[in-house]
């Protein structure tokens, strides 16, 4: 080896990464897979089959090449048997590849176990006497859904490529009676962001700790969930992202404006780990999708609308209504809607059965061993309520099967009580594969509900019954009409009192001051029903924002009894849409400079303004921004050019956010094909 010299190596980027589905991950150096193997060439002064029996690969666990770094190193002797190991890293001449009029060039095959550790290697080769060492390149290792022994393995191409190589997707808020669909940008392929997912493994409180431990335990994709969840909120370590619920986002943020990730990954990576502002669920969710996706784990994002967050785990909440229909800020926490994700991943660290969709959710509610981060939790194991298995199953248990108790009080007096099996964890989606739809994923947290105790039911008041019903779904700039439907189920004439009540709240709050209200008194003859009209106009409430709701309540109180039973509903308000055109949607492809047409109208009286946002992960580099001014009734076309990078499901999406706080989105999906 004093004499041979290695002139060149070639870790052949490009054929192994399309070989390994990394294709458009960036770093510096080859991106593959752990349980498959991968080639790399290497050039001598002088035909190598003198010194084939001197020759190793040594991998050094290490992102950066430093003598200073901690690491754990490997050595890999290069045989001529293509024999592997499912255990171990192995390495083995390419016969096949051997060219006759090229002696001096080797072709290599290197094999890394299905159970290898997920991290950042430097590569050399080395003599077995140790008298000659020369660094090859840097490897970065995924876990492999493609390969059936790795623990992330899953059977389904069109699965892998929803949850492991989509690079954009939906989050789904506000309510089930209008759920919004929020674009997102996962931005997997933009150059910087595999390397900032796998410096937060690095900066991990694990690994600062006892950087040995984190190395040896990467290889389990239940560890690194952990790891990941505890790193994507940054209230014990310096993770990525700080969350704020009280509105006051002026010195950073609103989530509500985030839609992508790479902007956030990248703001922390640049900022020397300072956490970004602001995250709330969606953002710390669509987050933590973006790292477990691009680390090769199965993840897609999911959202439980009526989410309860049960403070002392008695699996009941309890909230609190004036007799005039006004919720008080007591009681504990109900959202409209929580985000969370769900990874793929065996979990033999279970007993047999939980395999599988695992919830993770990084948004800090509650400690788990100390703390902030939530699962993986088998989603089998929240629907049979197995408690006692790790981890976190009983806290998202409550989250979606928790019972509601609402409490119609005066004062200090309980008029009415109402008992609700059904509203906790409403309806469960995640994003359908290949579409924008939610799918239903309901059924694999919850049993049926013909299988238990389910509705509501009234503890008082038994004689009569009450319902709210909305005419339609509420359009910005029209009124909000509704009718309440009292009914008398008793031989007496009764009479009633009717109280109506409007507040405005956001998704994770109870509401803030009445904004409108109403007083009726009906006389219900035996067995009579009455029906009330009831119309808010546009004038009278607030300039409610997108992200805020509206809490609708009616109380009716039995005024000889002095009874009490209510009915509620919380919904959005639906703003206009962004239309989005493609030119020629059915042949867009990679390279190719293409056409769309953002179309934005004006559904106010009065003249707006804002800043309109489009972007699109895969077709646009940059954002892009431009200022925008509406008449009345306006309707104006922008024009975007775009030029797709890779082939594959792909969606332009665009922003427009007025002065006063109003936003509308829009998003079009279309497929790029290779050229």
């Amino acid at each position: 080896m004093d004499v041979l010299k290695l002139m060149s190596a070639k870790l052949e980027e490009s054929q192994n990464q399309v070989q390994h589905n990394t294709e458009g991950l960036h770093s510096n150096g080859l991106v593959v897979r752990r349980g498959q193997p991968f080639r790399i060439t290497l050039s001598f002064d002088g035909p190598y089959m003198e010194i084939k029996n001197d020759l190793m690969l040594r991998t050094d666990l290490a992102m950066y090449p430093s003598m200073y770094e901690e690491k754990l190193t490997c050595d890999i002797p290069i045989s001529f048997s293509k024999v592997t190991s499912p255990s171990q890293w192995t390495a083995y001449f390419q016969h096949g590849m051997m060219d006759p009029s090229a002696p001096h060039k080797a072709s290599v095959c290197v094999y890394s176990p299905p159970t290898a550790i997920v991290g950042v290697y430097q590569l050399y080769l080395v003599s077995r006497f140790g008298s000659y060492s020369c660094r090859i390149g840097q490897i970065t290792l995924l876990c492999n859904p493609w390969c059936t022994d790795d623990s992330v393995y899953l059977p389904d191409e069109n699965q892998r490529q929803e949850y492991v190589r989509n690079e954009s997707g939906f989050l789904y808020m506000e309510t089930t009676k209008n759920i919004i669909h929020r674009p997102w940008g996962y931005d997997l392929y933009k150059s910087g962001i595999l390397d900032i997912c796998m410096m937060i493994l690095q900066v991990s409180n694990e690994h600062k700790q006892n950087w040995k431990s984190d190395y040896t335990k990467r290889f389990d994709p239940v560890y690194i969930s952990r790891v990941v969840s505890a790193m994507v909120n940054h209230n014990d370590d310096c993770g990525v992202l700080e969350g704020k619920w009280n509105e006051n986002y002026t010195s950073g943020v609103n989530p509500s404006e985030w839609e992508d990730s790479g902007s956030i990954l990248k703001q922390w990576a640049n900022s020397n780990f300072n956490p970004v502002k602001y995250g709330q669920c969606w953002v710390f969710a669509a987050v933590m999708c973006t790292v477990m996706r691009v680390l090769g784990i199965p993840t897609r994002v999911v959202t439980n609308f009526i989410s309860a967050h049960d403070t002392n785990k008695n699996l009941e909440i309890e909230e609190y209504y004036t007799e005039k229909g006004e919720k008080l800020p007591c009681g504990e926490s109900i959202w409209n809607f929580h985000v969370w994700v769900e990874c793929w991943m065996k979990r033999g660290d279970l007993p047999e059965g939980y395999d599988g969709w695992q919830a993770v959710d990084p948004t800090p509610q509650e400690r788990s061993d100390g703390t902030f981060r939530c699962g993986p939790a088998p989603v089998k194991a929240i629907r049979e309520c197995r408690t006692d298995l790790d981890y976190d199953v009983s806290f998202i248990y409550a989250e979606v099967n928790a019972v509601v108790r609402t409490y119609i009080m005066r004062q200090s007096q309980k008029l009415g009580c109402t008992t609700d099996t059904d509203r906790v964890g409403a309806f469960i989606c995640t994003k359908s594969l290949g579409s924008h739809k939610p799918q239903d994923i309901t059924s694999t947290y919850k049993h049926n509900k013909g299988l238990q105790p389910s509705g509501s039911i009234s503890e008082s008041a038994q004689s009569l019954s009450v319902e709210l019903n909305l005419d339609k779904m509420p359009v910005v700039g029209e009124n909000i009409c509704f009718s309440v439907i009292v009914t008398n189920h008793d031989s007496v004439q009764k009479r009633v009192r009717e109280h109506a009540n409007a507040q405005a709240k956001r998704y994770n709050t109870v509401p803030s001051d009445t904004f409108w209200e109403a007083d009726n008194f009906i006389d219900l003859s035996p067995y009579g029903k009455a029906v009330l009209q009831h119309k808010i106009s546009y004038s009278q409430y607030p300039a409610l924002r997108n992200d805020q709701l509206v809490n609708l309540a009616v109380v009716i109180i039995d005024m000889a009894t002095q009874k009490g039973l209510m009915a509620s509903e919380e919904f959005n308000i639906i703003y206009p849409f962004i239309r989005i055109q493609v030119a020629n949607p059915d042949n867009v492809t990679v390279g190719r400079r293409q056409l769309a047409t953002v179309t934005i109208t004006n559904p106010f009286s009065v003249a707006v303004k804002g800043m309109l946002t489009v972007a699109g992960s895969g077709l646009l580099e940059d954002k892009i921004l431009n200022a925008a001014l509406l008449q009345p009734k306006e309707t104006i076309n922008t024009e975007v050019c775009f030029i797709p990078k890779m082939p594959g499901m792909k969606m332009l999406h665009a922003t427009l956010n007025l002065d006063y706080n109003h936003v509308f989105r829009g998003f079009r999906t279309f497929m790029v094909r290779q050229r």
